[in-house]
């Protein structure tokens, strides 16, 4: 890798190679060994990420069946909670990433100062089922409490892991905005998804199985994992020089900061109807994902079985990440995410009429985990070719406050929704099928305005402060 001094501060974000074999995004230029030394470096980081990612929530999942918390409750704590705090912190974090100027970059400090809170976090998850009884008898308390303290300290230590969690998240995608060339992103995320699937592959198929068990050290081994990968990747990608963001005329009051905020993200109707489109899709994939630890149960599904169909949809979804990668850069993530969103739709309606054993809800989740994580590797980039390059993540945390607010209330809604049905989880799939019909009716939408600004060959995001369009 290396930065050229050649592209001043207020250059353009992306100066066209005029070098052969030379990649250019703003100030940053890699010849073909240099994006090779990155995208290992940031799929290193990527690995850690989705290890975490992967295994935290089904360990937590087998942690609350374990200790017999309801549906709700533990729609609450994986739905709302981490959507509560995504409102707070997204937008904050994200808007101080984009003005952040400092030596470490503008995305590294958000990615490595949470580090060391999130791998305490987990290993506090881990022991607090020990920890649990040990404060109940130092207070004096009845035995017949513990589970109520175990319950307690799942709570405080899962709210602590997702609020340095969703601290990370904001940026992430932000770093890979401003050091990855445009020309790869969709073939860079398609390798990400590759990773982030082997990633999940290794914890399904070897781990999952002994998690109910031996949770302890697979917590522990998640844990040092993720510290070790993230920090490798904050300590050698290097950001390059940014523009300094628009002076404020004054030092405005934290109202004055909120209506700046809400009348820039707001000021553009297409961007309204992409926040609702990837705040649907997001939401479409819930229903099965927060339910599936108890849905394998209640289908008389070993964790084992559960592991391998889950291990065996992450193999295909490997096979599929590059090629998928590849075609989304050809036809672009409104064309390919589009055609996938359809077919979970109808995949996931036919799953609701025809699971009725074991096998049949195995090949329901077979087929939910390979078409949503199509879904995810041919959109991942969605947010990069629509919204404005320099405001990035502001614009991607509007996107997650629309997410987070009705996150919020879809998850514990789900939950009270089981309980009552008596926890018949065939209702998520149909959940499932019915959010992604009506995301397909918002995306139709944004595709026809997508197509009217320029489409595939003339697009370019609307300028903030711009005329409404």
């Amino acid at each position: 890798m290396s930065h050229p001094a050649a592209p001043p501060p207020d250059a353009p974000t992306e100066i066209p190679a005029h070098t052969p074999g030379v990649w250019r995004v703003g100030s940053l230029a890699y010849t073909g060994r240099g994006l090779v030394v990155l995208f290992l470096l940031l799929l290193a980081g990527d690995f850690a990420w989705s290890m975490k990612e992967r295994s935290v929530m089904p360990l937590f999942q087998i942690l609350l069946k374990k200790y017999e918390t309801s549906d709700l409750l533990t729609g609450l704590l994986i739905g709302s909670i981490p959507a509560l705090i995504g409102l707070a912190v997204g937008p904050v974090v994200s808007v101080w990433s984009d003005r952040l100027r400092c030596s470490w970059g503008r995305r590294i400090p958000f990615l490595a100062l949470p580090t060391p809170i999130i791998v305490g976090s987990m290993v506090a998850l881990a022991f607090s089922p020990s920890l649990g009884p040990w404060l109940n008898a130092l207070t004096g308390g009845d035995p017949n409490n513990d589970r109520a303290w175990i319950i307690s300290l799942f709570a405080v230590f899962w709210t602590l892991f997702e609020v340095f969690t969703i601290v990370a998240n904001a940026v992430f995608n932000g770093l890979v905005n401003d050091v990855v060339p445009r020309v790869m992103i969709g073939r860079f995320f398609g390798l990400f998804r590759m990773v982030s699937l082997g990633a999940g592959v290794l914890f399904n198929y070897f781990l999952i199985g002994y998690a109910k068990e031996h949770y302890i050290p697979v917590f522990l081994a998640v844990a040092a994992g993720y510290g070790v990968g993230f920090t490798v990747m904050c300590t050698y990608v290097k950001e390059g020089t940014y523009p300094d963001p628009p002076p404020l005329p004054r030092k405005r009051s934290v109202g004055e900061e909120i209506a700046t905020y809400f009348r820039e993200c707001t000021a553009q109707p297409f961007f309204l109807w992409v926040f609702a489109l990837l705040a649907l899709t997001t939401i479409t994939f819930i229903p099965v994902n927060i339910f599936s630890i108890p849905a394998a149960e209640s289908f008389h599904l070993s964790m084992d079985e559960y592991g391998v169909y889950v291990a065996i949809a992450y193999v295909c979804s490997i096979t599929l990440a590059f090629p998928l990668g590849w075609m989304t850069d050809r036809f672009h993530p409104l064309v390919t995410g589009g055609i996938t969103l359809a077919l979970y739709a109808v995949l996931m309606l036919g799953s609701y009429f025809g699971i009725d054993s074991p096998r049949t809800f195995g090949f329901a989740l077979l087929a939910h985990t390979v078409l949503s994580g199509a879904f995810f590797t041919t959109t991942a980039g969605l947010g990069l070719m629509l919204f404005p390059r320099m405001k990035f993540s502001q614009f991607m945390s509007a996107a997650g406050l629309v997410t987070s607010l009705i996150q919020a209330l879809v998850s514990p809604a789900l939950g009270r929704i089981l309980d009552a049905t008596g926890h018949d989880y065939r209702n998520t799939y149909l959940l499932g099928s019915l959010l992604a019909f009506a995301s397909l009716i918002v995306w139709l939408v944004v595709y026809r305005r997508f197509q009217a600004m320029g489409g595939i060959t003339g697009y370019t995001a609307p300028e903030v402060g711009a005329p409404r369009g």
